[in-house]
């Protein structure tokens, strides 16, 4: 197999394993316990190419949000798939794809953990941000960010623990895969 059959391949059986788990906001679950930003760090750490790190766990979770809305509200109209804070989570799932690109070049699974935890803080700080400023429920002073910050406790664990089991999930059976396909693991120089 050439190279590029190669890199094809690759590129084919990761975004697979990001789209799978993706789909596991379609199916009951605690809430904030999905794949997503395992999706992000995930990709960041397998694509050679910084521009499909990125792209792609945006890509995964688009057809989600659409795919979950077509199933919630029952329309397959492109806008009902949006949502306010979609430019907060979806520059949380690009920074996390970031994250993912840095940690790649370490390659252990203490980089893993700790680029799963920043990535979780990160979103709990920017999303629970968002919910505070486009909110008629909290005051818009400290008093309210603190309030809406301690609101979103039990979903901040929620998000850690499931950030924390996908990752090992997506990174363990990438891992087991590539020692018997070796295809995956071939040939694999990290963008310096």
């Amino acid at each position: 197999m050439n190279t590029s059959n190669q890199n094809i391949t690759r590129v084919i059986v990761i975004a697979g394993m990001m789209l799978l788990a993706a789909f596991t906001r379609l199916i009951p679950h605690p809430a904030n316990f999905t794949a997503v930003l395992a999706i992000a760090l995930f990709g960041g750490a397998k694509f050679k190419k910084p521009a499909l790190a990125i792209l792609i766990p945006l890509v995964v979770m688009l057809l989600t949000d659409l795919t979950y809305s077509t199933i919630r509200y029952g329309s397959t109209d492109v806008i009902v798939g949006f949502y306010s804070l979609m430019p907060l989570v979806y520059s949380c799932i690009a920074v996390t794809s970031l994250i993912g690109i840095y940690i790649s070049k370490k390659q252990n699974m203490a980089f893993i953990f700790l680029g799963s935890v920043v990535s979780s803080t990160l979103f709990f700080l920017v999303t629970n941000a968002g919910v505070w400023y486009h909110s008629l429920q909290y005051a818009q002073n400290a008093q309210g960010l603190t309030a809406c910050y301690a609101a979103g406790i039990p979903f901040y664990g929620n998000q850690l623990l499931g950030d924390l089991f996908f990752n090992a999930v997506l990174f363990g059976a990438f891992s087991l895969v590539s020692k018997r396909v070796p295809v995956l693991k071939a040939n694999f120089e990290r963008r310096k």
